[in-house]
């Protein structure tokens, strides 16, 4: 059966789009609306906690049910209609509670739109980069076009711009086909809970919850950080846009990488990278040589880490147990760890300085490289993808 490519990628390009939209120039309107640090922190905590529940929950029901899309668009179609919401409010309280609501929904379709690419592709898995490769295409284009827009327009035009995303998002799922795996019972089928007591996949959990706690100030603070050194917002979505450009570059050549190194090599190597990123980002922001060097390291510290992961889960996880594996490895990493660093820089974002906040997530990926080479990726079978 042929891989409805383009179907598949058109998912990826809008949702990515969404965020693209969101994840730099969110925190900025919430600080236009009067919020301050510890406040933006808390409701971006808020943002990625539900992710420790909704698509654990969400991944339940699509294993069980084996309804993936219909779940799919619906949450994808409530997380627009819920995002909407933020064009009538503007206190923090009512901010909290929309978010939370919004959020709940708006994590749930990712993993479940990874499980199902994953069973299209079946044996051809490592095409995975080409088609995900498309959500990078879509960040770019709405931050470095919604940067420019807003250093002639009003920051208040955002909600309305990522509600149209939002949207846009819910119909490509409509035309996005239902996989044709068969899931074979001819054996005993294996407990997740056993999968999970494995201490190769205890620690992979944990590397992943590391990462993510790292990336959390970039993703809460980086444009704030920027503006507060006399950067414009065009400036500021540009060297988000190089970070996602040196991606979809890892990207392209991913499938021959994934030939000929190790899943294990791509995500230790992705580690040492992720210590040096966040030490030029703490320590150089008024180099922009350096920064943008650092943002080109962002194929390795997202995109790399990021592969490894889906194909670690592809492997630990069996076909039975791929939605709630894929919704674990992002509710622990995304979802425990992106609330935590989102926590953690949001009350310390002031009284530490961006200098040490950075430094914690350098040694945030430290541990986690040291955890990686301990436990993480030495089977046999996990060593290349033919």
């Amino acid at each position: 059966m042929a891989v409805p490519y383009w179907r598949l990628s058109s998912f990826y390009f809008c949702y990515f789009a969404a965020l693209g939209a969101f994840i730099p120039y969110w925190s900025l309107y919430l600080k236009e609306n009067g919020f301050n640090p510890t406040e933006i922190g808390q409701l971006s905590a808020f943002l990625v906690g539900t992710k420790i529940i909704a698509p654990n929950l969400w991944g339940w029901v699509a294993d069980h049910t084996r309804k993936n899309l219909r779940i799919i668009r619906w949450t994808s179609f409530f997380a627009a209609l819920l995002f909407a919401g933020f064009l009538a409010i503007n206190n923090y309280v009512e901010f909290a509670w929309l978010t939370i609501g919004f959020s709940f929904f708006w994590n749930a379709p990712l993993p479940l739109y990874e499980a199902t690419t994953l069973s299209h592709l079946q044996v051809d898995s490592h095409r995975y980069s080409r088609i995900r490769l498309w959500g990078s295409v879509g960040f770019i284009f709405t931050v470095v076009g919604i940067g420019k827009l807003l250093d002639s327009q009003p920051i208040g035009l955002l909600p309305i711009l990522i509600t149209g995303l939002l949207a846009l998002t819910w119909l490509t799922t409509i035309v996005t086909p239902e996989s044709r795996i068969v899931v074979s019972h001819d054996h005993s089928p294996i407990n997740i809970v056993s999968i999970i007591k494995k201490p190769e996949v205890l620690a992979f959990l944990l590397v992943y919850v590391l990462i993510q706690f790292a990336h959390a100030p970039y993703y809460v603070f980086y444009s704030i950080y920027l503006k507060q050194h006399l950067y414009s917002t065009t400036a500021t979505g540009l060297l988000w846009s190089l970070g996602v450009i040196a991606e979809i570059v890892l990207f392209v050549f991913m499938k021959g990488l994934l030939k000929r190194y190790s899943l294990r090599g791509i995500l230790l190597m992705s580690l040492i990278f992720a210590i040096v990123r966040w030490v030029l980002i703490g320590s150089y922001v008024d180099n922009i040589g350096l920064l943008m060097f650092a943002q080109l390291l962002h194929a390795a510290t997202y995109g790399g880490t990021h592969i490894a992961g889906i194909h670690f889960v592809q492997r630990f996880f069996d076909q039975q147990h791929q939605g709630k594996g894929q919704a674990l490895y992002h509710s622990l990493s995304f979802g425990l760890g992106g609330m935590l660093g989102s926590l953690g820089s949001g009350y310390y974002w002031e009284p530490l300085g961006s200098h040490v906040i950075f430094s914690v997530a350098a040694v945030s990926c430290g541990i986690a490289f040291v955890v990686a080479f301990i436990w993480v990726g030495r089977s046999e079978n996990l060593l290349h993808l033919r």
